[in-house]
């Protein structure tokens, strides 16, 4: 069953195009136009296997790729879970039909045949919240009672699903921490050939000055670039997340909150609640000279 949608959603990926589109028609011309030597503009272009090399490998870049990998599978599997749970929508676990109500006598049924679709096809976020709430039913009629319990369990699912991610939030916060570990060895390394500088080794110190440099900088050029690579597919799965525990919400509040029938009796009151007389106190209380008031007591 589809949710129904409160607001237009936003395209983000034409937009992203979009935003490609004109970024690329106004740079790359004015790149091109103020750069005097075509050369320049990618020297990347000419480097040697050998470059690329040092570039790409090296303790701390083979760290970061066993870290970014790592990451990727486990983002990978959090989302094709939530492509599962979103299954569970069109399982009919609820009476969608319209005018159809839901009476107390109704919420244990119901359970049972949520328990059962979901001890076939696996276990569901939108199945234990609709398990919850109908269990709060069937001992309350009252419908704030539902809804509470409800906004309850989809906290307690939004909190597990955070806690869920604190390993990919350290994988992400330790790929540029490696890269900054390369380059501080880069760096020291670059120190310690200050002291075996003289007259006839000029050019070899700077030689290889510049190579523990290019090191240091390669290291934090990679690192920085598969944090950045991480950090928006977490930010993606998050969203992908939060917006499944937001739509069993909103099918529990469309299909059962909003479904809670509540009987009343003669006079126009709910039969939740229950006016004391001394016809219907019992007799047990009389006779132990409980007072008789008119208060309303629960049921």
């Amino acid at each position: 069953m589809a949710i129904t949608p409160s607001q237009r959603p936003t395209r983000e990926w034409p937009l992203l195009v979009l935003t490609l589109g004109i970024v690329g028609l106004i740079c790359v011309p004015l790149w091109q136009g103020l750069s005097g030597d075509n050369a320049e503009l990618a020297p990347w272009m000419s480097w040697p296997a050998e470059r690329w090399g040092r570039l790409l490998l090296g303790p701390e870049q083979i760290a970061c790729y066993c870290c970014f990998t790592w990451a990727v599978f486990i983002l990978a599997s959090r989302y094709l879970e939530v492509r599962r749970q979103r299954r569970a929508f069109d399982l009919q676990l609820l009476p969608t039909e319209e005018g159809s109500r839901i009476l107390q006598e109704d919420a244990r049924p119901l359970q049972r045949k949520v328990d059962h679709l979901a001890e076939k096809t696996g276990p569901f976020i939108l199945a234990g919240m609709i398990r919850a709430a109908l269990a709060k039913f069937s001992l309350s009629r009252n419908a704030q009672d539902v809804s509470e319990t409800v906004r309850t369990q989809a906290e307690v699912e939004q909190g597990r699903l955070a806690t869920g991610l604190s390993l990919v939030h350290y994988l992400a916060w330790a790929i540029p921490a490696l890269g900054f570990l390369g380059t501080v060895r880069g760096l020291s390394g670059s120190m310690t050939m200050t002291g075996h500088i003289d007259d006839d080794n000029v050019q070899n110190f700077i030689d290889q000055a510049t190579r523990h440099l290019g090191v240091a900088f390669d290291c934090t050029l990679v690192a920085l670039t598969l944090s950045l690579g991480v950090m928006f597919i977490l930010h993606f799965v998050q969203r992908e997340e939060e917006a499944l525990v937001i739509d069993c919400q909103q099918y529990c509040l469309e299909n059962l909150i909003n479904r809670i029938y509540e009987p009343e009796d003669g006079n126009g009151a709910p039969r939740s609640t229950v006016y004391a007389s001394r016809e219907n106190v019992p007799h047990a209380w009389q006779s132990a000279g409980l007072p008789m008031t008119h208060e309303v007591l629960p049921r």
